[in-house]
């Protein structure tokens, strides 16, 4: 059926209103679905394309981030993104709890500052674990003391690193730490009625799970608005990005801290003779001086080794490697 109704349908269709065979009310509109509406006060600056773009960026951040907070925190990390919003700065900074960790950077050669929000659970979560508890929050409205805010310093330098590998298929950038900051009503980035780009990460360290917000205000983004598409983003994929997330994975293995202990004997007795027990006795073990003692990496049997001496420091030298099944 034609769209455009002819002069005589128009004239059928008068005559019928007039007689009242057809009310005004039967005659149905068809909304013309290539009018949308725009709020001139949220003027939307990306399209969806390229916040889908972004979104790729930081899923690849993610999975960084997730490998990088594993090595540090020794526990299981993960992350991946909420959304990925355009809001006013206003709006963002009234969404946000009253102290909280905002993270002030730069994202060079781009123009402005952007803001990383840890959210206190999950920052007081990661301090807490670091301090050597079990990751529990202990968040009850405070600040950041001076000690924790040093700490929280050297994990968010960290974290803005991997900004520089996640962005560089994209752009090239070199993500650096500006200043913390607690209040939200006083860091003020851009002016309150600025568009800006919300990227909402969810994170779960244990059993805490919060938010890690990144906003990026527009007019940081604006000159690269053109390489903010998929087609542009898929284009630079390259097999070196694969290795370079091969090398960077390595180096933090390769860094994780592992329990070595080695068990010089064994022997058994009884509880009376435990009781017993007066300085200077002495316990016999089943080893023998000249045989080799058990190396275990964790609680695990690796390595035979042999007892000895470097300067004052008891240490042992590897002899043999524990072997399990075939080639």
């Amino acid at each position: 059926m034609s769209e455009v109704l002819s002069q005589s349908e128009i004239d059928v269709l008068l005559t019928a209103m007039q007689s009242g065979a057809v009310g005004v009310k039967d005659v149905k509109y068809e909304e013309d679905k290539r009018i949308r509406t725009y709020n001139f006060r949220r003027p939307n600056k990306f399209s969806k394309d390229q916040l889908n773009t972004l979104e790729v960026v930081y899923d690849n951040f993610c999975l960084l981030l997730a490998t990088l907070l594993s090595g540090i925190l020794r526990t299981r990390v993960t992350a991946k993104v909420d959304s990925v919003d355009q809001m006013t700065y206003e709006e963002f900074t009234r969404s946000l709890p009253n102290p909280t960790i905002l993270n002030v950077f730069s994202l060079s050669p781009l123009e402005g500052k952007g803001i990383l929000e840890l959210n206190p659970i999950i920052g007081f979560s990661m301090i807490d674990r670091l301090f050597g508890g079990p990751g529990v929050s202990t968040f009850k409205g405070r600040p950041l003391t001076e000690i924790e805010k040093n700490v929280m310093e050297k994990i968010t330098e960290k974290v803005l690193s991997l900004f520089n590998e996640a962005w560089s298929s994209l752009h090239p950038i070199n993500a650096l730490l500006e200043v913390i900051e607690i209040n939200p009503q006083f860091t003020q980035v851009v002016a309150p009625s600025e568009m800006i780009v919300l990227i909402a990460v969810n994170t779960q360290i244990g059993d805490t799970e919060g938010l890690i917000n990144i906003c990026l205000p527009c007019l940081m983004l604006e000159g690269i608005a053109e390489e903010l598409n998929t087609k542009f983003w898929f284009a630079n994929v390259t097999n070196s990005n694969s290795e370079n997330y091969s090398s960077y994975l390595q180096k933090t293995v390769e860094k994780t801290v592992i329990p070595l202990s080695v068990i010089l004997g064994r022997n058994t007795i009884t509880i009376k003779e435990l009781l017993e027990l007066r300085v200077g006795d002495v316990i016999p073990l089943e080893k023998r001086i000249s045989g080799d003692v058990e190396v275990y990496i964790d609680s695990k049997l690796k390595y035979y080794a042999k007892p000895g001496l470097i300067g004052k420091k008891m240490a042992v030298q590897i002899k043999q490697t524990k072997t399990e099944g075939g080639d």
